[in-house]
């Protein structure tokens, strides 16, 4: 199954769209912290927009970032990032 649509993918997933300055910060902490990661963007892909809509109730909410463990962050503050990876 490819990552783009798998809720336990076997890396760290980010859903964003292009404009999201919340994106934007959950990308630069993952460059900054050297996190590998893969951007799925949203826009044009309408496959990738429904499965974010099915992890988040019925909403399009980015950044919506889905780890190897199952688990996912939906609009994280840098310190929510922090507490995740320093687990």
């Amino acid at each position: 199954m490819s990552d783009h649509y798998n809720p336990t993918p076997s890396q760290i997933v980010m859903y964003s769209t292009e404009h999201c300055s919340d994106c934007r910060r959950a990308k630069t902490y993952f460059e900054t912290n050297n996190i590998p990661f893969m951007q799925v963007l949203l826009e044009g892909d309408e496959q990738a927009t429904q499965f974010v809509a099915d992890l988040n109730s019925g909403y399009h909410r980015v950044p919506t970032i889905v780890f190897p463990d199952g688990s996912k962050l939906v609009e994280p503050s840098w310190e929510e990032l922090k507490e995740k990876f320093n687990q």
